[in-house]
């Protein structure tokens, strides 16, 4: 398993982002698996940096590792900022017109469209999410 930790600003999302796609580029992954990977980072990690610690700025580690055979990218976030879950909220109601719709959790709905596996713990005072998707 590979990990990187840095700064859970918006300014570093590019950062996480390549981390996470070269290394899928590298393994011929299909480019519709990248443009749900992109998605998927960029709402998980802009989540991080926007309410795990606010006002403050703190740390994300990514972790990577893939499995062969079916090929799969394990991504797991962890965090040490406030406890939150993100799949223990309803999903939102897509049946129903944007302006009927309540405001926030469009994202982590997304996420969950977009990856095969996903789950969230608080350990060791730590957010982490972790999901996995094959390619």
């Amino acid at each position: 398993m590979e990990q990187i930790t840095i700064e859970a600003t918006v300014e570093n999302l590019p950062q996480v982002n390549d981390y996470v796609i070269e290394s899928l580029e590298e393994r011929d992954c299909p480019p519709k698996i990248l443009l749900q990977m992109e998605l998927v980072i960029e709402e998980l990690f802009v989540n991080v940096a926007h309410y795990a610690y606010r006002p403050d700025v703190g740390k994300c580690t990514v972790c990577k590792e893939f499995e062969e055979n079916p090929r799969a990218l394990i991504l797991t976030l962890i965090d040490s900022g406030v406890p939150y879950n993100p799949l223990e909220h309803e999903d939102p109601d897509t049946s129903l017109g944007v302006e009927e719709r309540e405001i926030g959790g469009l994202g982590i709905f997304l996420v969950k469209k977009n990856v095969d596996e996903i789950s969230y713990e608080y350990k060791d005072g730590q957010n982490v999410l972790r999901l996995k998707k094959l390619f």
